[in-house]
């Protein structure tokens, strides 16, 4: 970095909606790619479509490189924490944001996976104004207009020529498609995953000529749209831009001699390898999530953090950077430290592993050990900020918890018959399961949850106000509902929480609550075999 005696602070709020941004993105791609099969072609609006999708990797691609600008640029850097900090998006942007990811969202909620193609037309407009909505109201939740218009003073060429760049990179990739038609690309690319799937299976099935590779029971065809290639692109545009920005600080010739072409044999070692997880997902697991796997916006995602990964480690090389006399910049606390952070992540992390669990598991609920190692080590991961929210319940939230508890158990349905992988498992193999099961509900999961929906949502939506009040509980009740199965009781019981925590203003007492209705939960599920019950 260049010479300079100030103290650098990462914006540590533009952090924590760029991580919301993130998962929202995440799951959208999911949604949308994975776990549903939308085709343009199939849907009558193929151009209106393919736009929409455009639209979306602009915004990937252009926020990817604005976040190389700004770790290039420590003087933007520090502007743009200082303004996202203390200029920040009033409650409307919020608002808008998310209700226009909620309009994106619905269509996944209303119409089956397979019929989304096919209905694509007619949800259009409404995920195309969500896609508006949402953006807009990102961008200026971030920071308000005259903030943006402040800190782009000085600024608007490159930033410009940034926004150029990112959306002519789509068009890069179609103009070097060709390339994977080439016999020796393909030769040898095929020869690396057909090595790689003889580690799992004796038969494997290639033929390089017309681009199919698999095992008798699962076998793609590899398009030039999901070949790899925006890979090789993507590290190229992010190179060059690394390269330009930071030419005072690299060495040159082993940048462009020895990291530019490392990098590219790394993107393209991990497109054989994604080939080769995508097959065995197709022979092992799902053949539908294997095939909407290879879609190229999916495609686009995995190799845009490949790429940032690699201009991390060319950050920190000793190799890549000439050696930087004078003092040395101070960066802020890790972001483990953040308190905001600190409630929002470990929830972000727990929704993951619930994505894992139904993609890569036939019976999700088998693949509940490694979502409470992954819920371990978020909470691990924020230990400070959980620190300072502990504290010794207070009798009433011990009481409030049995209630909820006790009310659940009433107003539940019949129980489900039991999961057949779970019968099938042996007596240490259940009882394993069965802690780790208990472990989560009662200790992991309120802890996590209460910590979003009431330390963050309720807390800052509410400004002492009766008026704010009663939204702040609405909405962090609302939000608890919707990722529970059964709404009206899991609002009313995240209501009792909030108010709970309203009361003294004590996170400790809605996770006592919480906690103690599922220990009441559990311990009858326990008792009847019903899992289903928790």
């Amino acid at each position: 970095m260049t010479q300079q005696s100030e103290t650098l602070t990462l914006p540590r709020r533009a952090i924590n909606l760029g991580a919301l941004y993130i998962a929202e993105m995440a799951l959208l791609v999911l949604g949308y790619q994975v776990f549903s099969d939308l085709e343009c072609r199939a849907t009558g609006i193929e151009d209106a479509c393919r736009g929409l999708r455009l639209l979306a990797l602009w915004l990937v691609c252009s926020s990817s490189l604005m976040g190389i600008y700004l770790w290039a640029r420590p003087a933007a850097q520090v502007d743009f924490a200082r303004a996202t900090a203390h200029a920040p998006g009033g409650r409307r942007w919020a608002v808008l944001h998310g209700a226009g990811v909620f309009c994106m969202i619905a269509p996944l909620l209303l119409i089956s996976p397979e019929d989304l193609s096919a209905q694509f037309k007619g949800i259009f407009p409404l995920a195309g104004l969500g896609a508006m909505m949402a953006a807009l109201g990102g961008v200026f939740w971030l920071m308000r207009i005259e903030a943006w218009s402040e800190w782009l003073h000085g600024r608007r060429r490159s930033l410009l020529a940034i926004a150029i760049f990112a959306a002519a990179l789509p068009g890069a990739v179609v103009l070097v498609g060709p390339l994977w038609t080439v016999q020796a690309v393909t030769d040898v690319t095929f020869i690396t995953v057909f090595l790689l799937l003889r580690l799992f299976s004796e038969d494997v099935v290639v033929d390089p000529a017309s681009y199919v590779i698999g095992t008798p029971e699962f076998q793609v065809m590899v398009a030039d749209s999901c070949s790899g290639i925006e890979g090789l692109v993507l590290i190229t545009a992010f190179l060059a831009l690394y390269g330009v920005l930071f030419r005072d600080e690299l060495r040159l010739r082993r940048f462009g001699l020895v990291i530019w072409p490392l990098a590219l044999l790394v993107s393209w070692l991990f497109n054989a390898v994604r080939i080769t997880v995508l097959i065995l997902l197709g022979v092992h697991v799902s053949p539908e999530l294997a095939v909407n796997g290879f879609h190229s916006f999916a495609g686009w995602l995995m190799f845009t953090a490949l790429s940032i990964g690699v201009l991390v480690v060319v950050g920190r090389s000793g190799y890549a950077l000439q050696a930087i006399s004078g003092p040395h910049l101070r960066t802020c606390s890790p972001l483990a430290e953040d308190d905001t952070a600190g409630r929002i992540l470990p929830f972000i992390v727990f929704a993951i592993s619930g994505l894992i669990a139904q993609a890569f598991w036939t019976e999700p609920t088998l693949a509940y050990p490694l979502q409470v190692g992954m819920m371990l080590s978020a909470l691990w991961w924020v230990r400070g900020t959980l620190a300072r929210y502990v504290a010794w319940p207070s009798m009433l939230s011990v009481f409030a918890g049995l209630i909820v508890g006790v009310a659940w158990i009433a107003t539940a349905p019949p129980s489900a018959p039991p999961v057949e992988a779970l019968l099938n498992l042996s007596g240490m193999a259940f009882a394993a399961w069965a802690t780790l099961r208990i472990l989560g509900t009662v200790a992991l999961v309120p802890v996590i949850e209460e910590l979003l929906f009431r330390g963050y949502v309720q807390a800052r939506l509410d400004r002492g106000t009766v008026v704010s009040r009663v939204v702040a509980v609405a909405v962090s009740a609302g939000l608890f509902a919707l990722v529970h199965g059964r709404w009206i009781e899991a609002a009313l019981a995240g209501v009792l929480f909030s108010l709970l925590y309203m009361q003294k203003g004590r996170l400790a007492d809605a996770i006592a609550a919480h906690s103690v209705a599922n220990a009441v939960i559990a311990a009858v599920a326990l008792w009847r075999g019903d899992w289903a019950l928790i």
